[in-house]
């Protein structure tokens, strides 16, 4: 299980890009891309299909951010996933954060073996979450030891 130091450095940068979300915006990486920016995170969207997401640029990839950042949450099928690892630390990235459903034990392996912070096992919105349903199931999740300690 990740550690809850390794999550709240995560979570203690000022932005990050997420890897996942859509052009329609009604997928997952879409509501964490929301969540994140309306608790203050700059966030950047990276999607190859999309020039714009919920009306702020989107990127292509991880080397066009305008800017370096320090983290990435990724959200795509762990295949996918495999490629973004290796693509955030060519950009040095160094704090991953895959989502549950984009986790991939090849992933993981390449994060650890190349010195990269991984997140597993959790879900960004139990942290970074306002909505009232986000705040219900961290209460539950931190009840029956499901979050880092």
């Amino acid at each position: 299980m990740t550690s809850k130091a390794v999550i709240d450095e995560f979570m203690a940068q000022p932005a990050v890009a997420i890897v996942g979300v859509s052009r329609g915006g009604k997928k997952f990486g879409n509501q964490i891309f929301r969540e994140m920016k309306q608790k203050g995170y700059k966030v950047y969207p990276v999607n190859p299909n999309a020039d714009q997401v919920e009306n702020e640029p989107c990127y292509p990839n991880l080397n066009a951010l305008p800017e370096k950042v320090p983290g990435v949450v990724i959200v795509v099928p762990p295949a996918e996933t495999e490629k973004v690892v290796r693509e955030a630390h060519g950009a040095g990235i160094k704090q991953i954060w895959l989502q549950p459903g984009a986790e991939s034990p090849a992933a993981v392996r390449f994060c650890q073996e190349n010195g990269l912070q991984v997140v597993t096992g959790q879900c960004i919105l139990l942290y970074a979450g306002e909505m009232f349903g986000h705040k219900i199931h961290r209460f539950f999740a931190n009840l029956f030891g499901q979050t880092p300690r």
